[in-house]
Order: C-alpha cells, then structure tokens, then sequence
C-alpha cells in the first residue's frame, strides 16, 4: 500500500498559457466559419504560410548562478540566444456545405524556448542541445450547425492551453520577458479535442478533455487519467469595450510512475499509482478593457491548487497597453505572485531537465523557500518605418524592457544557484533588476 503522505520529490511540473494580448494579430483558436471559393477556387487554395524568428538577450550584471531565477524562455542570463524560429501551415475553417466547415494548423518551433514547451510522445527528445525542435500545434479544426443557431466549434488534436494571457508565438505577448503565473501554472501544450459552442454573437461556452499539460495519452502519458477544460468567453460587452473569459482546468497531473534517483543524487517527479487520485485544479479569471482605440488594460487572476505538493498559487496581473503612433507601443505590467510551498517556482539547470521532469528522468534544479513574488516590467513595441518600408516580406520589431523582481516576504530567493544536497536557494539577495531586449521578424 502506497504512502499517502508521501511528499513529491523537485518541483511541481509548471505549464504556461496561451492566449493573445490586447491588439496583438490573435491566433485562430476558435475560428468562425469563411465561404468557401467560387468560380471554381479550390479548397486547397486558403493554404496560409508563417513565420516568426525571435533572438534576444535577458541582461543582469548582478547574478552568481548564470541564470535568470523563476524563468523558462529567458532563463539564460547575458547570453544572445535564438528564441525561436516558428513556421505554421494552417487553413481558416471553410465552408464545405450544409452548414459544416473544416480547417487545420500545423505549426513547428525550433529554438531555445523549445526546452520548456515539449509533448511527450510527440517526437520530444529528437534535439537535447540549448535549441530543440517540438511540434507547437497539430489539429483540425471544425465547425458544425449543431444544438444553437450559431452552431458548434471542435479542434481535436494538439492545442495550446485556453487559460492566461501570454502566447509562446513572440507576438502573441506584450513583453520579452514571462509573468510568474504564465511561465508556471498555467497549462501550455494539450492533446485532445476541445469544443466551443456559439451561445450567441458575445458569448461562448468551452468544453474539453485532454491528456494533461505537455503530455499524451497511452504508454507516451505520464498519467493517464482524463483531464478537462470548462468556461465561458465572452467578448465586446458594454458598448464594444469588454472582453474576458472565466476557464478552468482539472484532473490528476502528477506522474504515476515510481521515482528514479540518479547517481548524483537527483530524483525524478514519478509519485507511483497515488499520483492517479491527486487533482490539480487552474482557473483563470480575464477582464480586457478597451479605454479607446489605442489604449486597453487587463486584469488576469490566476490560482492553482496542486494536492500532488499541497501547494496553492494565485497571481494578480494587471497591464497596460498604449499605442503611441503606428509605430510604437508602450506596455506595462504589474504582477503579484504567491507560492505557499516553493515547490512550483524553479530553476532547471541542463538542457533537458524540464523534459525529464515530465518525463519521469532525474533532473537537476533549485527552488526558493515559500515566496511573494513581486515584479513590475515596463517595456515598448517598436516597428521601425525606416526599416520595414525596404522589407520585401514581412516586419521588422524591437522590445526593449526593464524589469524588477522583488521577493516580498523576506526570502532571497535570486541570483545564486544551489546543489543537490540543497536545492534551495537560501542566501541569494531579495530582488533582481534586469534588462531584456528581443528582436523579431515575422510575415
């Protein structure tokens, strides 16, 4: 009989959300139906190609360890690194008669980002370097005349996570740089099929199931037990201006399988056949207000209760986004961000260590002791004209930020790394103020 006290080993398996910000081109996550081509034009002709490369640099003078505490993407402290190069093949959903359509996206990316968005059993592991290559999205989209007279929407196969506001795709978020809540507790990559039914022009009802965040069902899943998404979205209310949605996720995400401990001394996350009973529960409350046309502010609050550490998070994010001129965009973000255990908010040391976290392999990392994270980040969107009226295809833009995290409940938890003896990180200074800047060209 397994040990119900058991305490997990490392920290808890973190997940990232995918949803686009304010005035930001949005991914098709729930796409209404188009005509399909006349005079002959044929289906295959809606094909849409894109591609987005991202290289930047998170800068901080001040770090022992060579890292960036509590970040995935920009963990690399004063390192240039290639982010991502991201390519998509995608149809919008067509009409093909009787009220039904069908779409599709396949999208790749490869690049350093990769180490934190894999799925296992969809041909994770192929590259263990800083750049790997995974499979972002695969699924086919449809739309139905089913129950209501705005019909239904299905996307089966991999999809991004629906909670949080901050997309993997570099121009699907306001900064270079992560907030708390969407590097770690919200769910990014998921395989399954997820419906949205149109309950009117303004509002929508989700509903899914899926295998668990970044990773498969079968002998490829890390626990098998099904999970779902449930929630509404609704979109311009009050006169045009509002936009939100009120989503959650839930099911048992730890790993099943029995831990296996390295000859250094590093433990796998695999809590055996009592991971199958343990739930985690996200949820994910969104407010976007449209104050004109060129300015917005958002507010998301996040919480997550994970039975596998005992654990509750919760973060309160607010942003601001200001178009200037055509060309340059202010954004600013506040964030408040707790975890009650410290076992969610980590540092993974090697290449891979966060697929072998999902993947039930030791991996090497370091926590903080229970924290209040605070982070204010202050940055602006620039698309050059004098650059981008001589680009042939695509567009040229530059982020630039400045940041500062700050622990507010005494810990010093940044800039000092820990060993295995002692992955916590105790004598580290109580903030960090960095410097980030990215470059990105897409079409």
């Amino acid at each position: 009989m397994e040990d119900l006290n058991k305490k997990q080993t490392g920290p808890a398996r973190p997940h990232a959300g995918m949803a686009p910000v304010p005035h930001a081109p949005k991914p098709v996550t729930h796409p209404d139906i188009v005509p399909s081509g006349k005079n002959g034009t044929a289906y295959w002709d809606g094909i849409t190609v894109h591609l987005t490369v991202e290289a930047g640099i998170a800068a901080n003078p001040w770090t022992k360890s060579g890292r960036n505490f509590a970040q995935f993407y920009t963990d690399r402290a004063n390192t240039v690194v290639l982010n991502q190069i991201v390519g998509s093949i995608s149809h919008p959903v067509t009409d093909i008669g009787s009220g039904y359509g069908v779409g599709f996206m396949l999208e790749l990316m490869y690049g350093s980002d990769s180490r934190f968005i894999p799925t296992i059993g969809m041909a994770d592991g192929i590259l263990t370097g800083l750049y790997q290559l995974v499979p972002l999205q695969t699924h086919i989209d449809f739309h139905t005349p089913w129950l209501v007279p705005r019909g239904m929407d299905f996307q089966i196969g991999q999809i991004f996570g629906m909670l949080g506001t901050e997309g993997t795709s570099a121009l699907t978020r306001p900064f270079y740089t992560y907030s708390y809540a969407a590097d770690y507790i919200v769910p990014f990559e998921t395989i399954g099929i997820m419906s949205t039914t149109h309950l009117s022009d303004k509002l929508d009802w989700i509903l899914g199931m899926d295998a668990g965040n970044s990773t498969s069902f079968g002998n490829a899943g890390n626990n098998n037990r099904p999970k779902g998404t449930v929630g509404i979205a609704f979109s311009h209310l009050m006169n045009g201006k509002l936009d939100g949605h009120l989503i959650g996720h839930f099911g048992p995400q730890a790993n099943n399988s029995l831990p296996v401990t390295s000859a250094e001394g590093w433990t796998s996350a695999g809590m055996g056949r009592i991971a199958n009973d343990l739930m985690q529960y996200n949820a994910d409350f969104l407010l976007t207000y449209h104050l004109s046309d060129k300015m917005s502010v958002m507010l998301d609050t996040i919480y997550m209760h994970d039975d596998a550490n005992r654990d509750d998070l919760y973060g309160f994010i607010t942003y601001f986004s200001w178009d200037l001129n055509p060309s340059l965009r202010l954004n600013l973000r506040g964030e408040i961000f707790r975890d009650n255990t410290g076992a969610v908010i980590a540092a993974y040391e090697g290449t891979t260590s966060n697929l072998n976290a999902i993947r039930n392999r030791p991996f090497a990392y370091y926590i903080a002791p229970p924290t209040t994270y605070g982070a204010l980040t202050a940055g602006v969107t620039y698309q050059p004209d004098f650059v981008n009226r001589h680009l042939k295809l695509g567009k040229f833009t530059i982020r630039p930020e400045i940041r500062l995290d700050k622990s507010l409940n005494g810990t010093h938890p940044f800039n000092r790394g820990a060993t295995v003896a002692d992955p916590v990180v105790r004598n580290g200074t109580n903030n960090m103020f960095w410097f980030s800047c990215d470059a990105i060209w897409s079409f």
